[in-house]
């Protein structure tokens, strides 16, 4: 990727408008065709890649709109995995999902279409593009598994699945491949399983790759509270090219664990607060840019919002943006002379 210094990107997630929820809610009621959302969801990640360049990103995503949630849209695609229970009353709900038999790759669709998702993307931007999917640490946690003795061998099944989808994305062309783990803030005794299983996915696949771990965003709000110590040293194991981490809310204080840690590879700044619907000014971006250059090189720093920019007004996520992108140019500009 041709990138300047000091590059700005998304975590993945659009701000989801109220009327695509009630699209979406609608088509889960059957009062929608497939035909009709499949148009809408069309609009809304065109739009949504077209914001993110206005707003001077570097590197852009498809906002994930596609997608129920960050679980649902890959579990129902799983061959062995089915949902269970009653259906859910919105579509941004969680559905409950039950193992019938251990997870395999589709033989007709290892992508789990994300592919064709990725190839929607790449038609309509010139930029460098950010394709994010959930772990299969994270993914395993919202699973009912009757089928394993050990609830680790569910993880690593998954995560031979995402090892597939994986391969079908660089075959597509992927810039960047970012594997979210959500929920391995809430489950830190088991940083060595999902590491492991982060492993499996990228080992065999040639791209650039980001682990973004965060305290939890369901509806703005944080799930855990913690420190980033936990992720080491197991972390260090991980075949990834970048830690993607949130800092604007939690503060500066874990970036001195993370750089006496050893880590030496790139990391992902979060410099905007998603929880909150304050707008950030650039000075207060660019000083927590600054305060990370104390410990952490220019080289290897990406600046980014904290987590995904799903549960914000999409005004206000523009206009974080612009703030986060006029804050790293203030420093950019410093740097470069």
């Amino acid at each position: 990727m041709d990138l300047p210094l000091l590059p700005t990107t998304v975590v993945g997630s659009w701000p989801v408008p109220e009327w695509l929820e009630r699209i979406e809610t609608d088509h889960l009621r059957r009062r929608v065709s497939g035909t009709q959302l499949a148009e809408v969801h069309d609009w809304a990640v065109t739009a949504a890649i077209k914001d993110q360049e206005l707003a001077g990103l570097d590197i852009v995503s498809d906002g994930e709109l596609r997608r129920d949630n960050d679980v649902d849209y890959l579990l129902a695609r799983i061959p062995g995995i089915e949902l269970a229970g009653p259906a859910k009353d919105f579509a941004y709900d969680y559905h409950g999902t039950r193992v019938r038999r251990s997870p395999s790759p589709p033989a007709t669709d290892p992508g789990l279409g994300l592919d064709a998702d990725l190839a929607f993307t790449r038609a309509r931007t010139d930029r460098p593009i950010k394709f994010s999917f959930t772990g299969p640490f994270s993914l395993s946690r919202r699973v009912v598994d009757d089928v394993h003795a050990d609830p680790a061998d569910l993880v690593r099944a998954i995560a031979h699945v995402l090892a597939g989808v994986a391969a079908t994305l660089r075959d597509a062309g992927a810039d960047l491949l970012q594997i979210d783990e959500p929920f391995l803030a809430g489950h830190p005794e088991q940083v060595g399983l999902a590491v492991d299983a982060v492993n499996i996915v990228t080992r065999d696949v040639d791209v650039p790759w980001a682990l973004h771990v965060c305290y939890g965003n369901r509806y703005a709000r944080p799930l855990w509270e913690g420190h980033y110590d936990f992720l080491f040293p197991a972390v260090l194991d991980a075949h990834v090219d970048q830690l993607v981490l949130e800092f604007a809310r939690k503060g500066d204080e874990d970036l001195p664990v993370i750089e006496r840690s050893g880590w030496d590879r790139a990391i992902g700044l979060g410099v905007v607060d998603v929880k909150s619907p304050v707008v950030e000014t650039p000075e207060l971006v660019s000083t927590r840019i600054e305060r990370a250059l104390d410990l952490v090189p220019p080289e290897r720093l990406m600046i980014n919002p904290d987590c995904g920019l799903r549960h914000l007004p999409t005004a206000v996520a523009v206009a974080k943006l612009r703030a986060m992108v006029d804050g790293a140019a203030k420093v950019r500009a410093r740097l470069i002379g």
